[in-house]
């Protein structure tokens, strides 16, 4: 593949203005990953499959109509409505799946991860939704994230539940709480090395403020 990707950008590309196109997670990973790699911290490097990708797996599905069916009328605070009509969106969202062009820009990526990190590389497949670690609403945990990813075909079905995870019950409940439009958000991923804290260590820095 020689032509620019359509809907891939690597960490080292973003900046925090690409909140709008990959989202604030895989927009603040290539902060990091530009600023502090050249000082000598070891970001792992990855990919950003960009907001675009999901407007595209729906456009080429035809599936809008059916979301938007799907939670038109919605009463978050109904439990079992919202687990079915959470389930049902995900269900459209899967079923999408990734257009062939699509699939071959992930996997190419991937497979220039692996030259990089060598073929027994794992991943972690990360949400990062365009509505996301805002100063007012930050939807920390609302998408999902898959871990020790490997593998052509997995990594793309991670991907598929990834994207659907947009409409996870929680997700939908915070949206409408912090008064988003469930159509006007779209999910980014995120597709680094995974970091193996069980053979190091981990853990978490709280700054002052």
């Amino acid at each position: 593949m020689t032509d620019k990707p359509a809907y891939i950008r690597w960490f080292s590309e973003l900046t925090i203005d690409d909140i709008p196109l990959v989202g604030g997670k895989n927009a603040s990973l290539g902060e990091m990953y530009q600023e502090l790699t050249p000082k000598g911290v070891r970001i792992p490097n990855g990919f950003a499959i960009t907001a675009e990708a999901y407007r595209y797996i729906l456009d080429q599905a035809d599936a809008r109509d059916a979301l938007h069916a799907t939670m038109e009328g919605l009463d978050p605070d109904d439990v079992e409505d919202l687990a079915r009509r959470g389930s049902r969106a995900r269900e459209i969202i899967y079923a999408a799946s990734l257009p062939d062009d699509l699939q071959q820009e992930i996997l190419f990526a991937y497979h220039q991860l692996q030259e990089e990190y060598g073929d027994e590389l794992s991943l972690a497949v990360r949400s990062s939704a365009t509505a996301e670690d805002l100063p007012t609403a930050s939807f920390a945990g609302q998408q999902d994230t898959f871990l020790n990813i490997s593998g052509d075909a997995v990594l793309l079905d991670a991907c598929r539940r990834c994207f659907a995870s947009l409409f996870t019950d929680r997700a939908i409940h915070y949206r409408i709480d912090q008064g988003f439009d469930h159509f006007q958000v779209a999910l980014s991923i995120g597709v680094m090395k995974m970091v193996r804290s069980d053979l190091a260590a981990s853990g978490v820095m709280f700054s002052l403020d």
